[in-house]
């Protein structure tokens, strides 16, 4: 078996921010082949743990397993396995697990998932599966020493009606057992510092990451953005679609954008950052740089 890696919570109990950075699964063997590529170069930045995302309605969950096994086995880097409930019944969620566990992954991350297709479709259960997350991180907790994250909503979950129904489903998966959450993407620092004081308000001291992805093409960021119900401010997007036809300008101003929000963010104490990469290393890397974080290595 791999070597174990370090549980995420104990990163975070020791007091150590982590970094972090989150791939998709590729779709060819050439795209696999420039994954790995840049594995290497964020390698050398020795992030706390890297995650591979499912695709979209669960889709590709074989390869995402395999690519976290696959991490865990030939990098020094601590790989985060993705799970999701969509399309999946328990028996074949319990198979995911023990797949995780004989590659030595022992950090999840896990997600109810968006329905395939359609993202904003209408969620249906597995009529042998479950239907929350929290159902997740019991049965992860059940199944052996694993750390779980879960997800967080800056701006609450699409599918939420309001606020107070939202923080009282994150509370939920927190008290089945997770030992931090991730939020997905944002763009204000201020909703996710809302986030933070409304799940402390409710009794909850479960550690949240922000997630950060940097806005380098405009048309793909709206779309992401339209998908996850985030709001694009619309001083950035006037400035990057000015900047359209120059890709090294767009990324500047995205990666310009990025820094200014990850340097409030860890001025407010946040526990640590989790980048979303969409599979390339400049950005990030130029970040990283930007923050002073090349410094840690």
């Amino acid at each position: 078996m791999p070597g174990e890696r370090i549980a995420i919570r104990d990163m975070l109990a020791d007091g150590q921010r982590t970094f972090s950075f989150e791939f998709f699964p590729p779709k060819t063997d050439e795209g696999e082949r420039k994954l790995w590529a840049v594995l290497r170069q964020l390698e050398a930045l020795r992030p706390s743990f890297v995650s591979v995302t499912y695709g979209a309605g669960g889709a590709n969950r074989d390869h995402t397993v395999a690519m976290t096994a696959g991490i865990a086995r030939d990098t020094t880097l601590t790989p985060l396995g993705h799970f999701t409930a969509v399309n999946h019944s328990v028996a074949e969620l319990r198979q995911i697990i023990g797949q995780y566990a004989d590659a030595g992954v022992r950090n999840v991350l896990a997600l109810r998932g968006d329905p395939p297709g359609d993202p904003q479709a209408e969620w249906v259960t597995h009529p042998d599966g479950v239907a929350y997350a929290e159902d997740l991180v019991r049965l992860l907790k059940a199944s052996g020493d694993f750390c779980v994250g879960v997800a967080a909503f800056p701006e609450k979950h699409p599918r939420s009606p309001d606020w107070d129904s939202d923080i009282k489903h994150f509370v939920a998966k927190c008290r089945a057992g997770a030992d931090y959450a991730i939020t997905q993407m944002f763009f204000y620092a201020d909703d996710f510092l809302r986030l933070r004081d409304r799940v402390s308000a409710a009794g909850s001291d479960v550690p949240i990451i922000p997630g950060i992805m940097p806005a380098t093409n405009v048309r793909q960021i709206e779309r992401f953005a339209q998908l996850s119900n985030a709001a694009f401010p619309p001083d950035l997007a006037a400035r990057l679609h000015a900047a359209e036809e120059d890709a090294d300008e767009m990324r500047r101003i995205g990666v310009e954008a990025a820094t200014e929000l990850c340097s409030r963010l860890l001025d407010e104490g946040v526990p640590g950052l989790h980048f979303i990469t969409l599979n390339t290393s400049t950005a990030t890397r130029e970040i990283y740089r930007n923050l002073g974080l090349a410094d840690r290595t």
